[in-house]
């Protein structure tokens, strides 16, 4: 579990966190707690399934449930980056990082190894009346399936959801991609063929489409991944970085 609050100034601050270390836990996470009213928000575990949880206050204290918040999602779709493999804690994964930077409630659906821009999951997707789509799935895919899947899934969106902004994502370089070429050509493949079928849909005449570039998505230094593909807490914070300004511009913030 991870815990954030809210300070004085309403900016969402991490107050604390824990893990599991057997299949049922009682933990406390923070104890002499500052007096005062404030908003919490507790994520919960990136893979360990919750099949209940409870929440226990001092038997002094004042604890109120807030109901479900009235704002539309933003729904990612991907693969197991976006999924939060291998943020340290479930807060830090970029998602969720976004949702406390633009205030909004976040669907993060990333699939470990199979966010593949399936037409299955985008009929799922439409289902929800979204604040917007962002599809991230090229690290799952290479420059054949982008080539078959991108445009048909745009377009579904589209046309079950004719105003709300989708946003494309490139995937990430792997940082050691500059010493192998058959790993570069991939990337360079991947960004070439997502861009081809942007520009297509753009000239096509679908509207509120926009793009984000991969190549920086994790820095320049090499530092921002655990094993050369996923982010650890570093790269998740550049990619929070890279988001931000391309999703407040599709919602018009």
């Amino acid at each position: 579990l991870d815990l954030y609050a809210r300070d004085s100034k309403g900016k969402w601050r991490w107050a604390a966190a824990t893990r599991p270390s057997k299949q049922e836990m009682q933990a406390t996470l923070l104890r002499g707690i500052k007096p005062g009213m404030r908003e919490y928000a507790l994520y919960l575990p990136l893979y360990n399934g919750t099949e209940s949880l409870a929440v226990g206050v001092p038997e002094s204290a004042k604890f109120e449930g807030l109901g479900p918040r009235k704002a539309k999602p933003l729904i990612f779709y991907g693969t197991s980056i976006t999924h939060g493999a291998c943020a340290s804690r479930p807060g830090m994964v970029h998602t969720a990082i976004l949702g406390r930077r633009l205030e909004m409630p976040v669907i993060n659906i990333g699939f470990s190894g199979n966010g593949k821009m399936h037409k299955e999951v985008g009929d799922l997707m439409a289902e929800v009346d979204a604040a917007c789509y962002i599809i991230d799935c090229l690290p799952n895919m290479n420059a054949a399936a982008v080539n078959e899947r991108c445009v048909p899934l745009v377009k579904q969106l589209r046309k079950a959801r004719p105003h709300t902004p989708i946003v494309l994502v490139e995937d990430r370089r792997n940082p050691n991609s500059w010493l192998l070429p058959t790993r570069s050509k991939h990337h360079d493949a991947n960004h070439a063929t997502l861009r081809k079928a942007y520009e297509q849909l753009k000239a096509a005449g679908v509207k509120n489409l926009h793009y984000l570039g991969g190549d920086a998505l994790l820095g320049d230094d090499a530092e921002g991944t655990t094993d050369g593909s996923h982010p650890n807490d570093l790269g998740f914070v550049r990619q929070a970085d890279a988001f931000e300004p391309v999703l407040r511009k599709a919602l018009g913030l």
